[in-house]
């Protein structure tokens, strides 16, 4: 269950253990704090606070996009994970503003009645960051609540971060993000109209808006769709501008194998499992079809052996 006021808290949700962060992409590390918050009150039910829009998002309205989960799949993933409940605090200027302290005593003392909490090292919160791990110990203490800090998940190259996650994207790369993640990484959206052009040259794609999501690596990935019912199909993406074809913004173009049915206006998730190669610029449709038809034939491979 997904809440987002924290002045009209359900019943069932208070009294509850509560893991607190960003939770962005929802990784390996996010985890073992959902499983920390678990494994000290397992009789409770579990809450995930997290924020929306990311805080970054707030403060820094004029970034690239960099979100790896927007609200709704981070959510899912949060509750996969074994979360109970989903609290998404928005994070507005009033949010920003309320100290530290008020955070602990009337959101998570007060609004939620936690026995228990956990978080990563590095959690910070309140107005300017002014809380961290040392003062919700203190403050968590005093009010009789429980506190797990778990340290960071590793691998070889050092911490699990969402920014880790985010470098080996961009770098094209996303069998590593899906090592981090402990699953492909997905992009999901609502599938739109195009130019068309696809259903033309044979190859009929379904159009899904970046949105405020990251941009991975420009090119073309084998990848996996999910649909709304639940139905999962393999096919191959270009994410970029589409330069052959004079794109001017960045999306991603699915074509799924073998899948004749209609999908505008259907929330769709796109997992990219390979990247195949780097978007280029083609000098006509006939030579962009035979490399289209021969990054099928190696997605294909690729995914149905």
């Amino acid at each position: 269950m997904i809440l987002s006021d924290w002045k009209a808290i359900p019943e069932a949700a208070r009294g509850a253990t509560v893991a607190l962060g960003n939770f962005d992409g929802v990784h390996l590390g996010h985890r073992a704090v959902l499983r920390a918050a678990h494994a000290a009150r397992p009789g409770l039910k579990l809450v995930a606070l997290t924020f929306e829009p990311h805080p970054r998002e707030h403060f820094r309205p004029d970034d690239p996009p960099f979100r790896l989960t927007l609200a709704e799949a981070k959510a899912r993933a949060l509750m996969a994970a074994g979360a109970d409940f989903v609290l998404a605090l928005p994070f507005d200027a009033a949010l920003a503003a309320m100290p530290a302290e008020a955070f602990v005593s009337e959101v998570l003392h007060g609004a939620l009645d936690a026995r228990h909490l956990s978080c990563g090292a590095d959690f910070a919160f309140g107005h300017r960051r002014g809380g961290d791990v040392a003062f919700l110990a203190a403050r968590a203490e005093a009010l009789g609540m429980g506190l797990s800090v778990v340290p960071p998940v590793t691998d070889a190259g050092g911490p699990l971060s969402s920014s880790r996650i985010r470098r080996v994207l961009q770098d094209g790369y996303p069998e590593r993000a899906a090592r981090k993640l402990g699953r492909p990484w997905e992009i999901c959206g609502t599938v739109s109209h195009g130019d068309k052009r696809g259903r033309t040259i044979g190859f009929p794609t379904a159009n899904i808006p970046l949105g405020r999501h990251l941009e991975p690596a420009r090119g073309v990935y084998a990848i996996r769709a999910t649909l709304a019912g639940g139905q999962v199909v393999p096919g191959v993406a270009n994410i970029g501008l589409r330069p052959t074809v004079g794109g001017t913004e960045s999306r991603v173009e699915a074509h799924l194998f073998d899948y004749q049915g209609d999908l505008y206006g259907q929330e769709v998730s796109v997992a990219l499992l390979h990247f195949l190669r780097p978007e280029k610029r083609f000098a006509g449709l006939p030579e962009l079809v035979a490399q289209i038809g021969a990054d099928a034939a190696e997605a294909r491979r690729l995914l149905l052996g």
